[in-house]
């Protein structure tokens, strides 16, 4: 249930991306890009706990990621829509 997540808690700001250190704010601004992407296309009845385990991925995949400022919106639509596709929660690990 779509609905439930609050992806305005998901979202990052510069200081969560550190690493990128001058860069940060773009840093932010494409992971959040990312994130609203993967919410957007994603079906209104997904559960919950799916959908925040991808976000989750999303945040673990990109956020130190040295391509995240080079890759294009086309090619992330593509990566999420192809994370969408074959999501398994089986294969994702929070330890």
């Amino acid at each position: 249930m779509k609905h439930f997540v609050d992806i305005q808690v998901v979202l990052s700001t510069p200081d969560d991306l550190d690493y990128w250190d001058e860069l940060a704010y773009e840093a932010s601004e494409k992971l959040n890009t990312i994130l609203h992407m993967l919410y957007d296309r994603a079906d209104e009845d997904i559960p919950t706990a799916k959908l925040e385990n991808m976000l989750q991925h999303v945040w673990e995949s990109w956020r130190e990621d040295g391509l995240l400022l080079d890759i294009d919106d086309e090619d992330l639509l593509d990566w999420v829509d192809q994370l969408l596709a074959t999501w398994d929660d089986e294969d994702f690990n929070t330890d």
